[in-house]
């Protein structure tokens, strides 16, 4: 690699003078910053982000912590925040604690077996001296990831940080579930099942109550037995399907697109025409809602977005450091909107 002393060499000027230019403080003429960045461009120099880190005391590298880079959620997320990381010019590390692929979801609430994977990657996080951390969760939830004395700034990702101190951006589910149940409701739909996920998921809570508020806001009466708790799979949506199409629902509303399917499967079986006997909605916008034949009415979830404001909350704490730090008395939690996808699994029901 071409250093910066050779670049002044070829250039003829002093390596403090590159410097200048190349930060944008160059006073010299056009002429000799046309020169100098010809030359930087047909050499193919780069600055040492780590020796301008030491001597300002700084990395410019943050670090990704997932929960599982396999889950649907996490590659677009994570693209999100190395791109606008990059834009700051910042570099990107990125930890796989691989949660979901050890031990499928035997893993929730086991602190021993959650702490002996993740407290040595915290401790590498530290001895790569980055500036700043983003964990990002495979589902919603409250965590406690990292102690109190917590020296690096900090945002939670895709879940709730049990500490006022870290920021946490998530989904807003209550809203898209109203804004999808509410669809159903002006499309004529009056009993509509609820298809969710474990009982005790923050996913399945917040999406439940904004089922409830759309059935309210429109003179519908909450009917307890019209909701199914399943576990997220194809397997519980069809379960969820088998005991709630008896008891007369027009529509379902499935919280995960895996969920959905299950819900064409066991249809399909029955010979009931989804969109025209039945109609069914989704959550997620996952790839395969797009080529369900009738395609699945959905919630995109805004992943991109989340991943930006994430690094966002965490370049702009970077930036305030040197200034005193207030601990706020209430934690910072950032509810991103999603997005409706009408397709062609709704019926409308002229009454």
């Amino acid at each position: 690699m071409i250093t910066l002393k050779e670049v002044a060499e070829k250039c003829g000027v002093s390596p403090t003078t590159v410097s200048n230019v190349i930060n944008g403080k160059a006073k010299t003429s056009e002429e000799t910053r046309k020169k100098i960045l010809k030359v930087i461009r047909e050499t193919g120099y780069k600055p040492n982000v780590m020796a301008k880190g030491l001597r300002i005391k700084k990395s410019r590298t943050i670090a990704i912590i997932a929960e599982d880079i396999a889950q649907f959620t996490s590659p677009t997320i994570i693209e999100s925040i190395m791109a606008n990381c990059e834009k700051e010019d910042y570099r990107v590390i990125v930890h796989n604690l691989r949660l979901y692929d050890r031990w499928q979801d035997t893993w929730y609430g086991q602190e021993e077996e959650y702490h002996s994977v993740l407290d040595p990657v915290i401790r590498d996080v530290l001895a790569e001296q980055v500036d700043g951390v983003i964990y990002l969760a495979g589902h919603a939830r409250i965590i406690r990831a990292f102690d109190e004395d917590f020296s690096l700034p900090a945002v939670m990702c895709y879940a709730y940080s049990n500490s006022t101190r870290i920021p946490s951006v998530v989904i807003d589910d209550e809203k898209g579930a109203y804004e999808i149940v509410s669809y159903m409701v002006k499309k004529g739909h009056q009993r509509i099942g609820f298809v969710g996920g474990r009982r005790e998921n923050i996913h399945t809570a917040k999406r439940l109550m904004g089922y409830q508020r759309a059935m309210f806001e429109n003179g519908l009466l909450f009917d307890p037995n019209l909701v199914y708790y399943g576990d997220w799979s194809r397997e519980s949506g069809y379960s969820g399907a088998k005991m709630l199409i008896p008891q007369g629902v027009t529509a379902l509303f499935a919280i995960s697109d895996q969920m959905a399917g299950g819900i064409y499967d066991y249809l399909e079986e029955n010979d009931i025409a989804v969109g025209k006997d039945l109609s069914v909605v989704g959550f997620d916008n996952e790839d395969i809602s797009a080529y369900f034949r009738p395609q699945l009415t959905t919630t995109e979830l805004p992943l991109g977005e989340i991943g930006r404001i994430s690094a966002e909350l965490l370049l702009k704490q970077l930036e305030n450091n040197e200034g005193e730090f207030n601990e706020p008395e209430e934690p910072t939690v950032v509810s991103v909107p999603c997005k409706m996808v009408v397709r062609k699994s709704v019926q409308e029901i002229r009454i």
